[in-house]
């Protein structure tokens, strides 16, 4: 049972834990599918089948184009499978080329121009995008946004703030030139800075004052798991009037989705630019059991609202990771359109074959290994709940 308990994380309920999961990667699936499948149409290839997941089919039907949609055993992902697609991942079908009749031709994938195949595919990470910024988008509307300022209220003894010279009710106006509006901006970018210098400017009693901090490198237990991240070393402040309401209109609210939704996209940039320059570690790096507890703790902490945040937050992540140039992704698809846009021709048969392959080797290892790192924190998880 503490095992089970460890596994589902806050919510104790394998079953919540796992519906959770469930609606948050086949929402973020189905509209990066969704995304394919709707410019596809509209650049008129043809669709044999649309899935939300891996494997056998579970249920489905086929509508009055002839496409089959349906929901498969493997709840890891989905594709579109084009007319003239050998496999789920867009490798094209060489011999049943070779076999089509004109007309199947003017609706096959592979046989549309390099401009068409670009658009269908770089359509799936940006209805993900375009996913999330709805998300954050209703929310601002509806909710609008209670925030803090960026005041201090006091400075912790030993802290990057005090080596720096920060002094309570400084306001932080900027950081590194990027205007700072509420105590969670400034958070966001010194959280993801450890052991990086920040320049900060600082409105202190209506002077101007420029300042240097390095963020300590911390380590915080959340009820997602456990964080590293950069910490100056300041509290907010406490003042009933550093407490602002931001109201949207539709058109605002779209843009501070947008805002939201970018500054995601930057702070995963900015954790793979450190992962790569050895300054994070990999073992942040989450797979399926690690999104599922995160799914299920969500639910638990939030509800609904916590869970749709979550949706955004993993579409995001799924579209930007879909941009990358490895071939079997979206960005290695993309990558070779460019060659053969510079080329004139598309790289050959084999030269494909080869990238898919290791292509499909990349992701393979990095789903291993990110299913590891997630059964490595399981294992501390409730090494430390038994003790």
């Amino acid at each position: 049972m503490d095992l089970l308990a460890t596994i589902t994380g806050a919510t104790g309920s394998l079953f919540l834990t796992l519906i959770s999961f469930l609606v948050v990667l086949t929402v973020v699936v189905f509209f990066h599918e969704l995304g394919h499948f709707w410019v596809g149409r509209r650049c008129g290839v043809g669709v044999t089948a649309f899935s939300v997941g891996f494997g056998p089919e579970l249920f489905g039907w086929t509508d009055r184009h002839g496409t089959r949609w349906k929901l498969s055993a493997i709840p890891l992902g989905g594709y579109v499978k084009f007319v003239g697609d050998l496999n789920a991942a867009s490798v094209p079908n060489a011999d049943q080329m070779q076999e089509m009749s004109p007309e199947e031709r003017a609706v096959s994938f592979p046989h549309q121009n390099v401009a068409k195949r670009a658009a269908i595919v770089a359509a799936g990470p940006i209805a993900n995008f375009i996913l999330a910024i709805a998300i954050f988008a209703g929310f601002n509307y509806f909710s609008g946004r209670q925030v803090l300022e960026p005041r201090i209220e006091a400075v912790q003894t030993g802290s990057a703030a005090e080596k720096a010279g920060f002094q309570p009710k400084d306001l932080i106006v900027a950081i590194d030139g990027k205007r700072i509006e509420t105590f969670a901006d400034m958070q966001l970018l010194v959280s993801s800075s450890a052991g990086e210098s920040l320049s900060f400017t600082v409105d202190r009693g209506g002077q101007t004052v420029a300042l240097s901090a390095v963020p300590n490198f911390v380590e915080r237990t959340t009820p997602f798991g456990k964080q590293r991240i950069g910490l100056l070393g300041v509290e907010a402040s406490k003042d009933p009037s550093a407490i602002k309401r931001i109201s949207y209109s539709p058109w605002g609210a779209i843009k501070a989705g947008a805002v939201e939704t970018w500054n995601l996209v930057d702070r995963t940039l900015n954790f793979l630019r450190r992962l790569v320059m050895g300054w994070e570690s990999a073992d942040q790096l989450s797979g399926p059991i690690g999104i599922a507890r995160a799914s299920g703790t969500a639910f638990d902490v939030g509800g609904v609202y916590s869970l749709v945040s979550l949706i955004g937050f993993m579409s995001v992540s799924i579209g930007l990771i879909n941009l990358f140039p490895i071939p079997l992704l979206d960005g290695g698809h993309l990558l070779f359109y460019a060659i053969e846009a510079v080329r004139g021709r598309p790289l050959s048969e084999k030269a494909q074959e080869i990238g898919f392959r290791i292509g499909f080797a990349i992701v393979g290892m990095l789903m291993l290994f990110a299913t590891w790192n997630d059964l490595v924190h399981l294992g501390t998880s409730f090494m430390a709940k038994g003790t």
